[in-house]
């Protein structure tokens, strides 16, 4: 008997790697760990309700993306995947349409909007604020309406106040004009009455950005005398022109949040953010730099780009900025301004 010959088996497409598939899963996953993380905390941060609701909902995302990576690993299918991806683009379309809003119950020290109209070389400023403060929450509130006259500009000092880590500071600038006046511009956080500061809310929409224009016997010494946070003043090398530019570019910056409220960002719109983009206009050479963001540094950046003096080695000129010292010694009375830049 003459046998047939045996039919040779198709070829099988190769199987993908296995250190390809390996890298595959875990890119998937910690996608999916990260942004499962991220969505826990905008949940707990952004969900109405109190402090149950917001527990319970980012609980419940919380075990769903757990539970969608336990089957995703034991069954070796995609479908639990998509799921997520759906869940997500679901938790997304939430997020976005969180807007910011000027309507909300403000604290004090933020409850009204900075405004200015420009005439000439004459600003007029609605709601500088020049509060009279003893303790946290005890002040006497007061808000002005001052105008200015830029030709009288003569001044521009960087001031930053430390709280916590060397790395973290908090960034103004006080502009000062030839008759001893000074009016300090400082991007902050709009907390609502009885919200406090949160680094990582500040990722998470909890905060409106508001622009405040006050006196430095207001809000420099409410840092130093009250909250006891310790400050440095640099003078800044800037030309008239400059400062000029800078203090209008804060004018409208101010008018423009008054008409369009913003969120607060820890990382892309804080205290320096906003003002390095506004410097920006004035000098588009200005580069992004870490230490914009790790604000504690902020005195080597504005050395290295000749904004203030260079002449002093960087410790030496930290040492004469402080001012913390001056400012507790001023009594209730003196000129607080000329006090923390008198010498020694």
């Amino acid at each position: 008997m003459i046998e047939s010959p045996q039919t040779a088996p198709a070829p099988r497409t190769p199987r993908l790697p296995r250190i390809v598939h390996a890298a595959v899963t875990v890119f998937a996953g910690l996608v999916m760990v990260l942004s499962g993380a991220w969505g826990t905390l905008a949940l707990w941060y952004q969900l109405p309700g109190g402090t149950i609701v917001r527990g319970l909902g980012s609980a419940l995302w919380s075990l769903l993306v757990l539970g969608v990576f336990a089957l995703a690993i034991v069954r070796r299918s995609g479908w639990p995947l998509a799921i997520y991806l759906v869940a997500f683009a679901v938790l997304l379309a939430w997020w976005s349409s969180i807007r910011p809003s000027h309507d909300r119950v403000w604290a004090d020290d933020v409850a009204r909007l900075l405004g200015g109209e420009v005439h000439g070389n004459r600003v007029t400023l609605v709601n500088v604020r020049d509060f009279t403060w003893r303790r946290d929450d005890d002040y006497d509130i007061r808000w002005e309406t001052r105008s200015y006259d830029l030709d009288r500009l003569v001044s521009a000092d960087a001031i930053l106040s430390y709280w916590g880590s060397r790395a973290i500071a908090h960034a103004m600038i006080s502009f000062g004009f030839d008759d001893g006046r000074h009016v300090v511009f400082s991007v902050e956080i709009r907390k609502k009455r009885g919200e406090a500061f949160s680094s990582i809310g500040g990722f998470f929409k909890q905060f409106e950005t508001v622009l405040v224009a006050a006196e430095e016997n207001d809000i420099v010494r409410v840092r130093t005398n009250v909250r006891g946070e310790d400050d440095y003043l640099y003078p800044m090398t800037l030309e008239r022109p400059t400062m000029r530019r800078l203090f209008l570019a804060y004018v409208e910056a101010a008018n423009q949040l008054a008409q369009r409220p913003a969120f607060y960002n820890t990382v892309t719109s804080n205290c320096t953010t906003l003002v390095y983009r506004m410097a920006r206009q004035i000098n588009p050479g200005l580069p992004m730099d870490i230490r914009l963001l790790l604000t504690g540094h902020l005195q080597g950046y504005l050395r290295d780009h000749d904004a203030i003096d260079t002449r002093e080695p960087e410790d030496v000129q930290r040492a004469h900025a402080r001012i913390t010292e001056k400012a507790l010694r001023v009594g209730p009375d003196e000129d607080f301004s000329r006090a923390i830049r008198a010498p020694g």
